[in-house]
């Protein structure tokens, strides 16, 4: 029987033809009900397989052509800003030799340690086989690499160590900026673990907590201690002061136990934790509200038996990103405790390590800004789209220029407040410099979140169905990106915490800040090139400053409906002012003086265009409730 008579009885019959696939052409086997035939195909009779939809498996044409991926380079070799930022501010021969090693590190090393903490996501251990509760939480061994590089590369301890005196703070960072993409996710307690060292060391607490600090600080990976932030509670979130109901039960010895449920604790497997609980009298009454608060130090320990002292771990939190790092829900039931805080003064006791794990929180949304640029650069000249490189794609180049603006936005105006604290921990800040640090750091941290989320999910679309695609681990980019406008502040909470800045210090904050711009933008005032530029930051200044004035006769509820768009402003105008000041840098590139004026073709003080339309007046609350909880009209 012929090929062709098989094909025609299979279609008759309504069947198939099953083929063995794997042979070499010549030796193709077609069985059948009733024949089974071999030999070599004629191309008469390859070309009727072919008409009749029965190419064999081994004779599909998948083309030879394979993407190329985008690659990552040394970070810090590649960041042009970073580089010429360093050489402007702090030409140490010593903080760029080591920058430049670990950026090498980071790309060759580092990077390939936080995918597979990506891909070996934790998970709980409720019990040994014997049945006894061990609440072991098993991460991968990159994590624990994580951990020892960290000690060994300093990223909590060189903020301390006070190397490079007021420019301290802005070499830690600068390497936690190179580190941060790549870490997956290890950023996160080293934040808790700056913030944790910088509580300590300002209360001045002593032994044993003292003896927490020299671990927390130090270069030694088999003494390095990471510490978690147990602050949440199930009615909490940011509302701590009506949120913690984890109580505290003195001992006899001076020590407390801790009793209590903590919603949501992450870096669960740190070694200590900072935490806030109420101290309960001799009635077992406590005292509600943020008076009753006060911060406690314990210890992560284990007794004899393998078991958590104090603790129990009730399961881990299936979150939308950042899966590498364990979060936990956690049962604390006589956590043996030392308070660290005078009894009451909690809250005002973790404004420090607020102010740390907040400009942390800022230095990965740069990070994250820069890396997904950095990839998409990269591709542009890797991947060919309708004849030519995207490269050479005018309209493609554009959107990767936008995206190159809000970075280097983002990362001077990190840089500065970093800056800012250096001098505060060095004893040599001003009091302008004290004031923008306490406005800036709230500041930055919600609006670079924001930009983090815009910029990862535009660079995403940079490689098309890949950047969809969780094997290319790009899409983990933009998952852990939505957690920095959450975690320590939303954006509303944050903005409203702008308004409290403003309030507390009497207006003084705000005062420093249009100071300190004016003084960027006269340093600017005979650069003809960006006169457009200091025009638009001028302008938006003035708008601001007149905003500021009318808004002191408004009600409160005026401002409380301004204060996101305020923050933005504030935010947007200082960011121009920095791009400006750095591109009057005598060895300034034409990239720096395009960035600064491109920036500032942007609506750089959207409070006032916002009060012009009358977004915050009286009327808008009643609306803004009949829009999002608008019913159906019933017939």
């Amino acid at each position: 029987m012929s090929v062709r008579s098989v094909l025609l009885n299979r279609r008759a019959a309504g069947g198939c033809c099953r083929v063995w696939c794997g042979v070499p052409r010549q030796l193709v086997h077609i069985r059948s009900a009733s024949v089974a035939e071999a030999g070599t195909r004629r191309p008469d009779e390859e070309q009727l397989w072919e008409a009749a939809g029965y190419l064999p498996f081994s004779r599909a044409k998948i083309g030879a052509f394979f993407q190329e991926r985008p690659v990552l380079k040394n970070p810090f070799l590649e960041d042009a800003l970073l580089r010429g930022y360093l050489k402007r501010h702090m030409p140490d021969k010593a903080a760029v030799s080591d920058l430049r090693a670990f950026g090498e590190r980071v790309a060759n090393e580092v990077d390939g340690w936080g995918r597979e903490c990506e891909v070996t996501a934790p998970r709980l251990v409720h019990f040994d086989p014997w049945g006894r509760r061990v609440d072991h939480i098993v991460t991968s061994p990159a994590w624990k690499r994580m951990k020892d590089l960290s000690a060994q590369e300093g990223l909590v301890a060189s903020g301390y160590e006070g190397t490079f005196w007021e420019w301290s703070r802005v070499y830690q960072m600068s390497k936690l900026y190179l580190f941060s993409p790549s870490s997956g996710l290890y950023t996160c307690p080293l934040a808790m673990t700056d913030g944790a060292a910088k509580v300590i060391q300002s209360i001045g607490a002593s032994w044993p907590v003292k003896e927490a600090l020299g671990r927390l600080t130090t270069r030694q990976p088999e003494r390095f201690w990471t510490s978690g932030q147990w602050m949440t509670e199930r009615q909490g979130g940011s509302d701590v002061a009506s949120g913690t109901e984890t109580v505290a039960v003195p001992q006899t010895d001076g020590s407390f136990k801790l009793h209590g449920f903590k919603w949501f604790t992450s870096a669960t497997d740190a070694d200590m934790t900072l935490t806030l609980a109420r101290v309960q009298d001799g009635t077992g009454a406590t005292t509600p509200g943020s008076r009753g608060l006060s911060l406690f130090y314990a210890e992560v320990s284990r007794d004899e038996d393998g078991r958590l002292k104090g603790i129990e771990v009730q399961r881990l939190k299936d979150k939308l990103g950042t899966r590498q790092m364990p979060t936990a829900e956690l049962l604390l039931d006589g956590l043996p405790a030392h308070r660290l805080s005078e009894e009451g003064r909690g809250v005002a006791s973790i404004a420090n390590m607020l102010t740390i794990t907040r400009i942390h929180n800022s230095v990965s949304a740069a990070a994250a800004m820069r890396r997904v640029v950095q990839l998409a650069r990269d591709y542009a000249t890797r991947r060919t789209a309708f004849g030519k490189l995207l490269k050479d794609h005018p309209l493609h180049i554009q959107t990767l220029a936008r995206m190159e603006v809000e970075t280097r936005g983002a990362f001077l105006l990190v840089m500065d407040v970093c800056r800012l604290l250096g001098r505060e921990e060095c004893g040599i800040a001003t009091q302008l410099d004290t004031h923008l640090l306490r406005l800036l750091t709230p500041v930055v941290k919600l609006y670079t979140a924001k930009q983090a989320v815009a910029v990862v999910s535009e660079g995403l679309e940079s490689f098309g169905g890949q950047g969809y695609i969780e094997d290319t681990g790009l899409p983990g980019l933009l998952r852990d990106a939505q957690v920095l406008s959450i975690w320590e502040g939303t954006t509303n909470v944050l903005s409203l915490d702008v308004l409290r800045c403003v309030a507390r210090s009497s207006g003084m904050v705000l005062h420093a800040y249009f100071s300190h711009v004016k003084s960027l933008l006269a340093g600017a005032s005979g650069v003809s090139s960006l006169a457009p530029a200091v025009k638009a930051v001028d302008g938006a200044l003035s708008e601001l400053e007149v905003f500021v004035r009318g808004a002191a006769t408004k009600a409160p509820g005026y401002m409380e409906l301004a204060a996101r768009d305020l923050a933005y402003s504030l935010a947007r105008i200082y960011t121009g002012a920095l791009l400006i000041d750095h591109a009057c840098w005598i060895e300034a590139s034409p990239s720096d003086t395009y960035a600064a004026l491109r920036w500032c073709e942007n609506d750089l003080c959207p409070v006032a265009t916002k009060q012009a339309r009358g977004c915050f007046d009286s009327g808008t609350p009643p609306l803004d409730a009949a829009l999002v909880f608008d019913r159906p009209t019933q017939d």
